[in-house]
């Protein structure tokens, strides 16, 4: 490969890895762990290059794994053309080979769940997406909040809510806070005692305060608890067996599953047990590729929203700067529009990706130090292939 074209590969990347969000997260356990031999990938579903897309690059990446950062990866390319594989160890201690079916956590791809939930929610006329989310939460804002935000400002991050209440914001301190449980009214009420960073729809800001909102806003309309709401209109309907919420602060993931590690003090750590129920429904969901890849063909495909809302979910709104519609976010590849949701957890990096046509679809999990760091390495390696042309 030539420098230009290593130039203008990584330029592109970096566009896509920016505009996908590179939401990631680092943390830890204590022991520095052993490196062991990588584990062959499985066999592919289809030849490289089968349906326009590079398999022979995302084999190799998988060849590399494990590395000083990577210890895992699963990789699910759909569309017109299918092809999946996995590389690297379920645990560094054991050298065990990584599980093609892993559970994991899958961050932020939540929102796309949340965002599909509320939409139901539309349809059925029990929410206006243009209603003040003050009519379903009336106590949720105080006087400062003189234009209350919609529930389309939600959506769509445009609602002017500053960050809620959080348990550290360096890795050590959120590593020393771990097992602690902050609920998502302390979190949402941290966030409007400080009142409005801005009008509602002025800025776009990606903050997970918007869907812990949407969370509450779909326990009161449904009287209902948000995880049920998500399990019987997404995850049931959509066949996505091995998808779910921990129970409460349960800092278990349930299931074969991979473990995670991160760099705190200079040290490999171990950071598989975690409380994340702070992320609730901005990120605290476990799932699989395979599930997720269903989760992908059900959304775009209107299986779990009406294809007239579909295409409002799938609508930027106009704002200066703004790139995601309703949890998803839209780039270019090549003259492709792509619309993507990464999601990261400590050691667990995520990102489901598609074309609206479903033509190409993509879903990944890597365990990675890196997580909460720099996404542009990960999506480069694991990713972007899929969309090569």
């Amino acid at each position: 490969m030539t420098a230009r074209t290593t130039a203008r590969a990584r330029a592109r990347a970096t566009a896509v890895c920016a505009l996908l969000g590179s939401s990631l997260l680092l943390v830890p356990l204590a022991g520095t762990a052993a490196a062991h031999p990588a584990a062959a990938p499985s066999p592919a579903a289809s030849a490289p290059h089968a349906g326009g897309f590079d398999a022979t690059a995302l084999e190799r990446a998988l060849a590399e794994v494990p590395d000083g950062d990577v210890s895992a990866a699963l990789i699910r390319v759909g569309g017109k053309g299918s092809w999946s594989s996995s590389a690297g160890v379920r645990d560094l201690r054991t050298g065990a080979p990584a599980l093609p079916h892993a559970r994991f956590r899958a961050g932020s791809t939540t929102k796309v769940v949340t965002a599909a939930v509320v939409l139901q929610l539309v349809a059925e006329k029990r929410v206006d997406l243009d209603a003040p989310v003050s009519r379903y939460l009336p106590d949720l804002l105080p006087p400062s909040f003189t234009e209350p935000p919609t529930v389309r400002h939600l959506l769509t991050y445009t609602s002017g809510l500053r960050p809620g209440a959080s348990l550290g914001s360096t890795t050590e301190e959120m590593y020393a806070h771990r097992f602690e449980t902050l609920t998502p009214q302390e979190v949402v009420a941290a966030s409007v005692a400080q009142g409005p960073a801005h009008d509602p729809g002025e800025r776009q800001e990606y903050r997970n305060i918007h869907y812990t909102v949407l969370g509450m806003l779909i326990e009161a309309v449904t009287g209902d608890s948000y995880e049920h709401q998500a399990a019987v209109r997404v995850f049931r309907p959509l066949g996505m067996r091995h998808t779910g919420f921990p129970g409460g602060p349960d800092p278990r993931i349930h299931g074969p599953h991979h473990r995670a590690y991160a760099d705190i003090g200079g040290r490999t750590t171990d950071v598989t047990e975690w409380n994340m129920s702070d992320r609730w429904a901005a990120g605290d969901m476990i799932s699989t590729t395979a599930d997720l890849e269903r989760l992908v063909f059900g959304v775009f495909g209107g299986k779990v929203v009406p294809r007239s809302l579909l295409d409002q979910m799938l609508t930027v709104p106009d704002v200066d700067g703004a790139t995601y519609g309703m949890a998803l976010q839209r780039f270019v590849i090549d003259g492709r529009e792509i619309w993507g949701k990464t999601g990261s957890r400590p050691g667990y990096h995520t990102v489901l990706g598609a074309t609206r046509d479903l033509s190409r679809t993509v879903v990944h999990s890597v365990n990675a130090k890196s997580a909460r760091e720099d996404g542009f390495p990960l999506v480069q390696r694991f990713a972007l292939p899929a969309f090569a042309s």
